[in-house]
């Protein structure tokens, strides 16, 4: 009785220090479990669920871009691209150095591109766009033994005539931070047009993406499709511009450092606009190197800039056109008054020369232009002054943007007394004015200005909107919205003024002594004015632009329209340091107008 009196009493003591671990081990597993399933039951059903059903983003077909008559200057090919799943990743430095043999990258670079902060560790990160055949295969063959690699088929920006257009096509770049802080619907890894018509018309060629639904393994393989949402192509964009015609401009300019624009007058429509040299749109679509980007960014003669709408230079002779037409409408000069030209005219204590060594004789306003002499400006300026001059040059359309739908588009400058005083703190000179008179001196204007300028003179005096599209469409039919054309404002000259320098205009080209004689076509009356845009200050030796440096030689000016008598074509070419207008540049307006009558004969 004792013994069994003792082993309970010893039974008792020790079942409750075990009864109350058992009761707090259950409480703490309740507890533990009341947690999971109640608290975060929703956050961690989210969680299981994300690592096993994922959604893939499907891209959209861009919309092509299309030249006024059908032809596809841009439009998309399916290509192949490698990309990570960084949640899906086992070894990251492992899978870098794996792919880096495999795709020919840096390692480094490429887990950067795996551990860059910001993005959702289940989004796909591109490791390289647009694989090569032999890529593919090498990627593919280890595709089991790289958890979290993908391979994707979308599809890439192609330009099926390479380099043409480029500046006025621009192209296309994975989405960067700025654009992805505007959130505007893109996510890491989309494309974007970065320049050009790409980049202006986006909302409309983007197109909208599509989705899949997908059951993935642990190692993020896919199981099967769920559900999907298919995407809607972007729309097609029509140009007002004429692969021809555009292709002729670049063969032109080829070897050759400048621009060429060409208008229809009537309209203000871009027949082509190229800019010399240029580059391949197709580099930035398949993802450009960091040293490629850097030799183009900085080669020395700028392939990136759009030089039709962005290089700035005085006009120089051609700019005689405006100071003509502020002398007649102003009544400070007679179309039949003559002026002496000896080769040179004093003011004050300064002597300024005209190009003609030995002068002009006496001309008339006519003869002034036809043979784009300098001292009989000099003197028309010097009556006219610097405010009609200023005032005159940008009811012509200078020192303002022409509001082409392109970005970056440059102002240029007309310079005036007050501009001068505000920037530069200085007064007016009148040595200044006379420079002016002759398209030197600190006025900057663009080819594009140039030659909506001349389109004006030939369709009568209306200055247009420079129009680069004529229509979007939606792809597969159905809406589409048509662009007009849209005046911008109108010379301030009488139809008498305007006639008289339309008829120099033409002499210019088909008359003896003229300045323009090399852009003449037979059996069409062509009208034009040549410009020789000085780079550095003459010295008292003449020398040919042959005899001098590359960098100090003049840029050539030649702008035109044709027929004279009905205007299909206004054209303005620019040669950077080409020499004189006349034999550097008007033979390209030549090409370029004739290119076009046989285009518009035939038909186009």
């Amino acid at each position: 009785m004792k013994w069994d009196r003792y082993s309970a009493e010893s039974l008792e003591r020790k079942f409750f220090p075990f009864a109350l671990v058992v009761v707090l081990i259950f409480s703490v597993l309740f507890i533990r479990l009341w947690q999971l399933q109640i608290l975060k039951g929703k956050e961690y059903k989210d969680l299981s669920e994300n690592n096993r059903i994922r959604l893939r983003k499907v891209l959209p077909l861009r919309g092509r871009i299309l030249d006024r008559k059908g032809r596809v200057l841009a439009t998309n090919r399916p290509s192949f691209s490698v990309t990570v799943i960084p949640e899906d990743v086992l070894d990251i430095r492992k899978l870098s150095k794996r792919l880096s043999s495999l795709l020919g990258m840096d390692a480094k670079a490429i887990s950067q591109k795996i551990t860059a902060n910001g993005r959702s560790p289940f989004q796909p990160v591109y490791i390289k766009r647009d694989i090569s055949w032999e890529e593919l295969s090498r990627v593919k063959a280890l595709l089991m033994d790289m958890p979290g690699v993908q391979v994707v088929v979308e599809p890439i920006r192609t330009y099926p005539y390479g380099e043409l257009a480029a500046h006025l096509l621009g192209y296309v770049g994975e989405v960067d931070r700025k654009e992805l802080a505007a959130n505007d619907g893109y996510d890491v890894g989309d494309v974007v047009g970065k320049t050009g018509v790409e980049a202006v018309w986006e909302k409309y060629l983007r197109g909208s993406k599509g989705g899949r639904q997908v059951e993935v393994d642990a190692f993020g393989r896919e199981v099967r499709v769920l559900g999907e949402v298919l995407p809607i192509p972007g729309w097609d964009l029509y140009l007002t511009i004429d692969v021809e015609l555009q292709r002729k401009a670049e063969e032109l300019l080829r070897d050759k450092v400048g621009a060429i624009v060409a208008l229809d007058p009537s309209s203000g429509e871009i027949l082509a606009l190229c800019s010399s040299p240029s580059y391949s749109p197709s580099l930035f679509a398949r993802g450009i190197s960091r040293g490629r980007w850097k030799r183009l960014r900085d080669h020395p003669l700028h392939p990136l800039t759009n030089r039709a709408i962005q290089g700035l230079y005085a006009p120089g002779s051609v700019f005689k056109i405006v100071t003509a037409a502020a002398a007649l409408q102003e009544g400070r000069l007679s179309p039949k008054e003559k002026l002496f030209c000896g080769g040179s005219w004093r003011l004050g204590n300064r002597t300024y020369r005209c190009w003609r060594e030995g002068g002009h004789g006496e001309l008339s306003l006519h003869r002034a232009i036809v043979e784009s002499c300098d001292v009989y400006f000099y003197q028309v300026g010097h009556r006219v002054g610097i405010d009609a001059l200023s005032r005159y040059a940008q009811t012509f359309g200078f020192g303002k943007r022409t509001g082409i739908s392109l970005p970056d588009e440059k102002g240029g400058l007309v310079p005036s007394r007050k501009w001068k005083r505000e920037k530069l703190g200085e007064s007016w000179w009148e040595g200044e004015t006379v420079t002016l008179a002759i398209g030197q001196g600190y006025i900057l204007v663009t080819p594009l200005q140039m030659a909506r300028m001349i389109a004006a003179v030939a369709n009568g005096g209306d200055l247009y909107v420079p129009l680069l599209a004529q229509r979007v469409k939606e792809a597969e039919g159905g809406r589409e919205m048509i662009y007009r054309h849209q005046k911008a404002g109108r010379l301030p000259l009488r139809p008498s003024v305007l006639e008289e320098i339309k008829r120099a205009l033409v002499g210019v080209v088909a008359e003896e002594g003229g300045t323009g004689k090399a852009a003449r076509i037979e059996g069409v009356r062509v009208a034009g004015k040549t410009g020789t845009a000085q780079v550095s200050k003459m010295g008292e030796k003449r020398l040919k632009p042959e005899e001098l440096p590359y960098e100090l030689r003049d840029h050539a000016w030649f702008v035109a329209y044709a027929p004279a008598d009905d205007p299909k074509i206004a054209v303005a070419v620019l040669v950077e340091h080409g020499g004189h207008g006349g034999s550097a540049a008007a033979p390209l307006a030549r090409e370029v107008i004739k290119k076009w009558l046989e285009i518009v004969e035939g038909g186009g």
